[in-house]
């Protein structure tokens, strides 16, 4: 049995919060209760939070299919994990089909204006061009408002400057009538238009009725980027009039058709075929997404449109749809092809094509390229993208609200101005290191990285296959050096890559300098994300090597191929199988707290992490390779300490000791023509050995 939505309006949408207004579920129990009496049938679901406002809309095949992955914890897509707390009710309206569900959607969301969905900006921020071929004497103007009547409409154009630009090009080269309806009617004499010969003054004049058709015809292929139908047509036009010894009117076309030719020239041609296509690009950071839709008529670049979105917490996947609903709910032209960057959902797919379709007239193909030249023109759009968001946004608003919103999020003492990340990095204990990044304000300042040599507990860090105390160790000299040296200031905020254990250790390192958690010293947080292993890189890694061949793995030495390997597929490893949404420890909680997918918080986070995992890998890599070296030349009689580092600076590897010659080893310092024959003996002759 359907959750009816408990008012409707005649038009079907839902009505503003009603006066008595109740939630019917006050927790997750009762929540799942009504998702599992929502219909299985396509339609709308409704959204709304506690106090009856509508938080989300969206559109379904399967009403109750759709609905329930939010809430079975195996969709790492979900862009509210949090929604138990929030939602207080979920209605939905049955419709008879996919296209009458996209346009309720669509309705509601106008209506709504909910806080998850899509919200473009007004239509009304952009001008169009309107052609209505029907008039008896067709004019081009600019307008701001798309009207479904009968006229063509083209653009729209980010400003009024590119509009009248445009407007200026087609009087110039077409000669169509600029004036009102009602100055055409009442005219006496022909205006300056006519006498600069840009119109052909039918409100005074005969005027051949054909000829102004074919213009406007003409005006109609230009804007609408058919710029090979166009040119042709007057080549065709030009050389008729010429075979009728129309000299003049063969000249007058002539000009015309070098002049729409210079103008095309200028246009960079992007792709081919005879396509109108439309590239959409998409670019997110956290909640903040920037998209591009460039418009390609006939393989030439004609426009772009940027629109900004902010708090957008859900799935790519949906934010993308959602932005497709709303953009060509009001589009002036929809192309043959649309090319996305990454496919929908299945029931979301299939409905937009037929919706397209449907609008376009004929059939319209919504592909997401994989190869080849439909490939790069969405890597094209999704540059622009990215481009854009970098010049547009206020880097130091959004990173201001993602504080804002993570020290709300986590409950931390203040705001996280400081945040410092640690992370440890080995194999099997050999060569243990660890990390410290810093960002201030958001951002990295890489200034303050530091790197760490794990001591041990033979102090000679060698081998130190236990992460919990490391950990320990590594927080307990960075927190020792803020009490002996002001330059060491505390951070706001510590996060620890890892899970509870890892935390408990952080704490313990704290209580034993005797430094307080959260007002009166310091905010800490330890980041996790629980995966369920798999198949060990270690056991798989060599036939994945031989698989991926490439110089890297011949050119190392034994066992170091393998061991670059299982560090950097350490968490695609890790990744295998069913993965759940991050999750944050604190102080004093027994459970989690997850961050929402998608959100700007969380973005902040997992940048703060990765950047962590990424500088202690890049440590010990650094360590494992000198040591290889070391090792090495270790096994040579006569090459002492000082010989060793000695070849060291002057090579820099075994590789390029190797390649050289004995005279080229000569050249070291304390290496004598007998040590650099055994030292090019024992490391074998020749750069292939």
């Amino acid at each position: 049995m359907a959750v009816k939505p408990r008012r409707l309006a005649p038009s079907g949408q839902a009505e503003g919060i009603p006066a008595d207004w109740k939630p019917r579920a006050r927790n997750r129990e009762q929540l799942l209760e009504l998702v599992e009496r929502l219909p299985s049938e396509p339609g709308v679901y409704v959204m709304r939070d506690r106090k009856g406002r509508v938080v989300y809309v969206g559109k379904a095949r399967r009403l109750r299919q759709r609905v329930r992955q939010y809430f079975n914890g195996h969709d790492t897509r979900l862009f509210v994990p949090r929604l138990a707390k929030v939602l207080g009710d979920i209605e939905a309206v049955i419709t008879s089909n996919d296209k009458e569900a996209m346009l309720l959607e669509n309705n509601l969301i106008k209506r709504h204006q909910p806080r998850f969905n899509v919200k473009l900006r007004d239509d009304k921020q952009y001008l169009v061009l309107r052609l209505d071929a029907r008039a008896a004497w067709p004019k081009l103007e600019v307008v701001r408002n798309i009207r479904q009547d009968g006229a063509h409409y083209y653009g729209p154009y980010h400003s009024a400057s590119s509009a009248r630009h445009t407007l200026r090009v087609v009087n110039r080269h077409f000669k169509l009538r600029t004036c009102s309806d009602f100055v055409l009617a009442h005219r006496k004499r022909p205006c300056l238009q006519h006498q600069i010969d840009r119109c052909p003054a039918p409100c005074v004049f005969e005027v051949d009725a054909q000829a102004y058709a074919d213009q406007v015809r003409d005006v109609g292929l230009f804007l609408g980027g058919r710029h090979g139908e166009l040119v042709a047509g007057l080549e065709q036009r030009m050389q008729a009039a010429a075979d009728a010894l129309e000299f003049e009117t063969a000249a007058r076309v002539r000009d015309q058709l070098r002049a729409v030719e210079t103008t095309l020239q200028r246009q960079d041609v992007v792709g081919t075929g005879e396509l109108d296509q439309d590239l959409v690009g998409m670019y997110r950071e956290g909640g903040n997404v920037e998209f591009v839709v460039m418009h390609v008529r006939q393989g030439k670049l004609i426009g772009t449109q940027r629109y900004s979105e902010k708090g957008m917490e859900l799935p790519d996947a949906e934010v993308l749809n959602g932005f497709l609903s709303a953009y060509y709910d009001e589009a002036p032209l929809v192309p043959d092809e649309l090319l996305l960057p990454f496919a929908l959902a299945e029931d979301d797919a299939e409905p937009l094509g037929v919706w397209l379709s449907e609008r376009r007239g004929k059939k319209v193909k919504v592909k997401v390229p994989a190869r080849g030249d439909r490939k790069k023109l969405v890597l094209l759009a999704e540059r622009n993208a990215a481009s854009n968001f970098v010049t547009r946004r206020n880097k130091r608003d959004d990173s201001e609200a993602a504080l804002v919103a993570l020290r709300k999020r986590l409950r931390l003492s203040r705001l996280p101005r400081r945040m410092e990340c640690y992370d440890v990095s080995h194999i099997q204990g050999s060569e243990p290191v660890a990390s410290m990044v810093v960002f201030v304000d958001g951002v990295a300042d890489k200034a303050s990285y530091r790197q760490f040599k794990i001591k041990g507990a033979d102090g000679r860090g060698q081998r130190q296959n236990d992460d919990f105390a490391s950990m320990h160790e590594v927080l307990g000299r960075r927190l020792r050096r803020a009490l002996e040296d002001e330059d060491w200031a505390l951070p706001d905020l510590i996060v620890i890559d890892g899970g509870k254990g890892q935390l408990g250790r952080a704490i313990a390192a704290m209580q034993d300098l005797g430094i307080a958690l959260g007002d009166e010293g310091v905010d800490l947080v330890s980041l996790a994300k629980e995966r369920r292993f798999a198949v060990s890189a270690s056991k798989r890694g060599l036939e994945q090597l031989r698989e991926r061949g490439g110089k890297g793995a011949a050119a190392a030495e034994p066992g170091e191929a393998l061991a670059d390997y299982v560090v950097e597929t350490a968490d695609e490893d890790e990744g295998r199988g069913e993965v759940r949404p991050e999750r944050v420890f604190v102080p004093g909680a027994k459970d989690a707290i997850a961050l929402p997918h998608g959100s700007s918080e969380l973005y902040l986070m997992t940048r703060l992490r990765d950047e962590a995992h990424r500088f202690a890998i890049t440590h010990h890599r650094k360590r494992r390779g000198k040591r290889s070296l070391v090792s090495v030349l270790d096994q040579i009689a006569g090459v002492g300490p000082a010989t060793k580092r000695a070849l060291v600076k002057h090579f820099g590897s075994v590789k390029a000791i190797r390649a050289a010659s004995v005279e080229q080893l000569c050249e070291v310092k304390g290496v004598g023509p007998k040590l650099a024959a055994v030292i090019h003996a024992a490391l074998g002759a020749g750069p292939g050995a």
